[in-house]
């Protein structure tokens, strides 16, 4: 991959672990100068992913030769925001590539909130999901989104998941939220085209991340690496889409979800 985006800047958000560490190694290895945020310090060892966010950021610089910055910040609060887009901008420069990841575990221990169904779920837990899925996605694409529109050129992806697409009883208020990150990524999308922005939502389905493997059973016979899609995926798997959303493959692909489950779903979007 080279240097295919060598000179840009990426802001990886929730880039500690998981998912969002593989993002921000993907754009890494095309170029791109990268913004690693988190919520904690200590997030990467949470799920034995790591250790510190600094030292996760400086890993990632050595590894691949670029610049990288480490960022705390709530994303639920606008103005804590505002702060971290400046922040990485004054250290690496303006912000050409935002992969919004943090969210899915709203930044706790444990997982998403039990009870979260459509009936019990306790108003806290319901701001909770919100919040750190739908709110953090609009407030960091609102703040990042217009300096691409000044410079004309920016790569937006929003991490949604295959719970957006079916209705189920056991994460009601998770689904509604990452639908509501799909809709509003389509949104955005259809607002940004005139300024040569794209905007897309990446839907994974299971993925093995220490998160995942840690909070519940998996059976072994999903955790084969080939010979069949009916199986847990593998991070790499789904951050390849993250190089063809902000590579030069995406230049004209925007407003689509795309879902990376191997085929658990299979429908129209």
């Amino acid at each position: 991959m080279g240097d295919v985006l060598a000179g840009k800047v990426a802001l990886v958000t929730g880039g500690g672990r998981g998912l969002g560490r593989a993002f921000a190694e993907r754009l890494a290895s095309m170029g791109c100068a990268i913004g690693v945020h988190g919520m904690r310090e200590h997030g990467p060892a949470e799920y034995g992913e790591g250790t510190t966010l600094t030292d996760t950021a400086r890993e990632i610089g050595e590894t691949y030769g670029v610049r990288t910055f480490r960022v705390l910040g709530d994303l639920t609060v606008n103005g804590d925001v505002e702060r971290i887009v400046g922040e990485v901008t004054e250290a690496l420069g303006p912000i050409s590539v935002l992969v919004h990841n943090a969210g899915g575990d709203i930044a706790a221990a444990g997982g998403k909130p039990n009870p979260n169904d459509a009936v019990m779920v306790k108003e806290v837990d319901v701001r909770a999901v919100l919040d750190r899925n739908l709110l953090s996605t609009i407030f960091t694409c609102q703040h990042v989104a217009k300096g691409m529109m000044e410079r004309r050129w920016g790569r937006i992806i929003t991490i949604s998941s295959i719970a957006a697409f079916k209705g189920n009883d056991t994460s009601c208020i998770y689904s509604t939220a990452k639908a509501a990150v799909v809709e509003y990524t389509r949104c955005l999308a259809a607002q940004l085209r005139p300024y040569n922005v794209t905007a897309n939502t990446l839907a994974p389905g299971d993925t093995r991340t220490g998160r995942f493997l840690g909070t519940r059973p998996v059976a072994s016979e999903r955790l084969v690496t080939d010979g069949t899609l009916d199986r847990v995926g593998i991070v790499d798997e789904v951050s390849r889409v993250v190089e063809l959303f902000a590579g030069p493959m995406g230049d004209f692909i925007t407003g689509q979800a795309l879902r990376v489950d191997g085929g658990s779903q299979i429908w129209p979007a």
